[in-house]
């Protein structure tokens, strides 16, 4: 074996693809208004906080024609109460306020400016506190929801969307690309708002003051919003790269502690270490790139400020001279010009969020318009019990990742109600493919399987599978108390029922020398139990379920021989007046069967009892022979 060490640093190219499908073409604003549609459940709080805003805004207006006031005067040495009101002030009426409410000797301009400046305030900061919760509380309310719906819709898809979709990619969608989302939604939502209505009455003020100076400021803004429309769309897909790093680094966590025994045992800690270092790197490349698009309107917008205001200092010295512009007009439209300029800048970066929430959204909507490969019926048929058979009718299936090859073909199978089916055969023979029909975890390509006459296809999903329970060669549980795992099918169960089903799967003894007894954690997929316990509890909540159809596969194969006495006691029991189809490896297994079903190549090619398919000397004969001249072989070692 060669010496030459592998190379670790070319893991970019090692590393398993980001499985997405074909991307879509862009269409920003119906995502964008796909988006606010979640929002409409809470229209009333997002108006109520529209109007909020916009008082904020219409403070900020009246802020700053309060300054030429001020400067003229307020601050006037000659006549520092002189009785001109407030009146002059633009965008508000203040007359019939002030006569209505305060008397005649408060209506001097110190004490009218005085109290406009504290009332601003008091309703900019009031508004802004109540309107900010408010907008916010809908986003956060809006993007709950589009979670949710997106968890469903995942939870829904067949099999093989979770084979073409990688965990951590899915995990990364439902996580980061909604959290993307969500600061678009909520806390630039309700700064856009601040800031969209700012600017406005903002404009608004500058007009009143001197819609000349006011013409030559907003002639610089085409050349500010023009590049920034530009970068968004660059934005939108530097964000969407981004978050499929995102969904990548994910994925190579996931997997790596997933399978950190695997990575020991082979040595491979370094490898990994480089591949998720690789990956982290294109994260940060990313990241970084984004970085640098959403920081180049700043400048832009500030040289450009600088430009308009010489113009408008070279503008206001020379009107000085024939004294049209009084210092107080000129110090006001400076004073809004200048804020106006802040949310301007705002409202380009929240503008450049909002396209990283887009882009974060374009996987989001791939996954909530991927239609369910097993849909339910329109009309659903009633199933209410199981009492007759179960028939496979031609029944052919391809799997998905390979249409050319059929894992079944034309296959023709009726179990009864009562009878214990087994099925054998070599390796890829579609023995699981059969339990996997059964269940409806794909539908049939051809044919049709039918139960009490019923076609499975039009039986409501969860009609059917609360009909069957399963156990698998590969135990899943969770990372929950011995209790909740039993319990799983039946949440509401009584603790005696559960109690019952853990005695009758013989695993009560175990379980009440553990820690904690039932309510013993027992870590994810069960790890801190042996093969047999974890077994055994997976009987116990197959008999709790107490379905009338059992799948059993290859139950026992990973269990040494004293677990496997155990399991099989406790199967006998799981076993009794139900209807079960058998998957098996281990011919000694499944002697008991009623039938005996022999697959190869997808086709059944023998049916029979165990002592007359031996007797027929074909597939399942050869299969006897091999296993037990290997049972010999062990047995002389």
């Amino acid at each position: 074996m060669s010496d030459t060490p592998i190379d670790v640093t070319s893991s970019r190219d090692r590393s398993f693809p980001v499985n997405a499908p074909p991307r879509k073409p862009e269409h920003p604003s119906r995502d964008l208004f796909r988006l606010l549609g979640y929002a409409r459940p809470y229209g009333p709080a997002l108006l109520v906080s529209v109007v909020l805003m916009a008082v904020v805004g219409l403070s900020q207006g009246v802020l700053v024609t309060l300054i030429k006031v001020v400067f003229d005067r307020v601050l006037k040495p000659d006549s520092p109460d002189a009785p001109v009101l407030l009146y002059e002030i633009p965008l508000v009426n203040w007359k019939i306020f002030l006569n209505s409410v305060f008397p005649a000797h408060f209506h001097n301009v110190w004490s009218m400016a005085a109290l406009a400046i504290l009332g601003c305030f008091a309703a900019k900061g009031i508004c802004d506190y109540l309107g900010n919760y408010l907008v916010n509380w809908v986003g956060l309310s809006a993007v709950v929801d589009l979670r949710q719906e997106v968890f469903d819709h995942v939870l829904r898809q067949d099999a093989h969307f979770f084979e073409d979709q990688s965990t951590g990619q899915i995990m990364s969608s439902i996580m980061n690309d909604i959290e993307k989302i969500q600061l678009s939604v909520s806390s630039m939502l309700a700064d856009w708002l601040r800031q969209i209505f700012t600017a406005i009455f903002l404009v608004i003020a500058m007009v009143a003051i001197d819609w000349r100076l006011s013409l030559i400021s907003v002639t610089v803004l085409p050349f500010v919003l023009l590049p920034t429309m530009k970068l968004g769309r660059r934005i939108r897909r530097t964000t969407r790269r981004a978050q499929d790093f995102t969904g990548k680094l994910n994925q190579i966590l996931q997997e790596t502690i997933s399978g950190h025994q695997v990575v020991k045992s082979f040595g491979a800690e370094d490898f990994e270490s480089n591949r998720f270092r690789v990956a982290a790197q294109d994260l940060k490349s990313g990241n970084l790139k984004f970085v640098a698009q959403q920081s180049i309107p700043s400048p832009i917008i500030e040289f450009f400020g600088a430009i308009t205001i010489v113009c408008l200092l070279w503008y206001a010295r020379e009107h000085a001279k024939t004294s049209e512009m009084t210092p107080g007009v000129f110090s006001s439209f400076v004073v809004a010009l200048l804020m106006l300029y802040e949310p301007v800048k705002r409202l380009t970066g929240i503008h450049n969020i909002f396209q990283q929430g887009l882009g974060a959204a374009e996987q989001v909507f791939r996954y909530l318009d991927r239609k369910q490969g097993v849909p339910e019926s329109a009309t659903p048929v009633r199933l209410s019990k199981f009492e007759r058979n179960i028939q496979f009718e031609n029944v052919s299936f391809a799997y998905p990742v390979n249409p050319g090859r059929m894992v079944l073909d034309r296959v023709n199978l009726e179990v009864k109600a009562g009878e214990v089916v087994a099925l054998v055969g070599p390796s890829g023979a579609g023995k699981s493919t059969v339990a996997n029909l059964l269940q409806r975890l794909y539908d049939v390509a051809e044919g049709a399987i039918l139960i009490d006459g019923k076609d499975l296809r039009d039986v409501k999903l969860t009609a059917l599978r609360e009909k069957i329970a399963m156990v698998a060669q590969d135990t899943f549980l969770f990372d929950d108390t011995v209790f909740n795992n039993i319990a799983y099918g039946r949440p509401v169960a009584k603790q005696e029922d559960v109690l019952k089903a853990a005695e009758a799967a013989l695993a009560d003894e175990f379980i009440r020398h553990l820690p904690e007894g039932y309510r013993t954690r027992i870590g994810e997929r069960g790890q801190r139990l042996s093969g047999g316990q974890r077994q055994r509890i997976s009987i116990a909540r197959a008999l709790l379920k107490n379905a009338p159809i059992l799948i059993l596969d290859e139950a026992t194969s990973h269990l040494d021989t004293e677990s496997e006495v155990l399991v099989q006691q406790a199967l006998g029991v799981l076993m009794e007046h139900r209807t079960v189809l058998v998957i098996a490896h281990r011919l000694s297994t499944i002697r008991r069967a009623n039938k005996i079903v022999v697959l190869e190549a997808g086709r059944i090619v023998e049916t029979g009892t165990h002592e007359s398919l031996l007797a027929a000397g074909g597939v399942y004969h050869r299969l006897h022979e091999l296993q037990h001249a290997d049972t010999n072989h062990v047995a002389a070692d």
